[in-house]
């Protein structure tokens, strides 16, 4: 079956999944067009937005997140490091282990490639009720958690 045939099914929950998977699609095209206009490889992008939601974490941490090798994650910080997007800093609790700390939000380059998506998506927010936002964003929180249970299902299957 087409793309298209998918689109024009008469069940409203296909339907919805075929946009969301469109949606998915488009979030992935964005992250790369992103990570390109910044300069970026882009896992390394993928890891900066990790960093950006989940604050500073450990290179493991950040290994696991993105399932790359801990040795790839450590030229990839280097990579990071150097053009001021994170700071290693000591972690206080266990001296042996090195937190990563996002440093790239301050960053004008980051900030003016955001800031056309940000305003349109405030201008999108808008066009709906305070309640209806509300019903949104509880999807969107548990639509983000099936997507990290299905990546924690296919990582955990892996043939290697």
């Amino acid at each position: 079956m087409s793309s298209h045939q998918q689109d024009q099914t008469t069940d409203p929950k296909e339907h919805f999944v075929s946009l969301m998977r469109g949606l998915g699609t488009r979030t992935v095209l964005y992250q790369e067009s992103v990570a390109a206009s910044l300069g970026l490889y882009n896992h390394d992008f993928i890891s900066v937005d990790i960093l950006r939601e989940k604050g500073p974490i450990t290179a493991g941490e950040l290994s696991k997140l993105t399932g790359l090798a801990t040795s790839s994650v450590t030229a990839l910080i280097d990579r990071l490091e150097k053009i001021g997007y994170v700071r290693r800093q000591n972690d206080p609790k266990d001296r042996r282990k090195v937190i990563i700390v996002p440093e790239y939000e301050q960053k004008e380059e980051v900030s003016n490639t955001y800031h056309p998506l940000h305003t349109a998506m405030i201008t999108l927010a808008s066009s709906y009720t305070d309640e209806e936002l509300a019903l949104i964003t509880q999807f969107l929180g548990k639509a983000s958690t099936v997507l990290e249970e299905q990546i924690h299902d296919l990582s955990s299957n892996k043939p290697y």
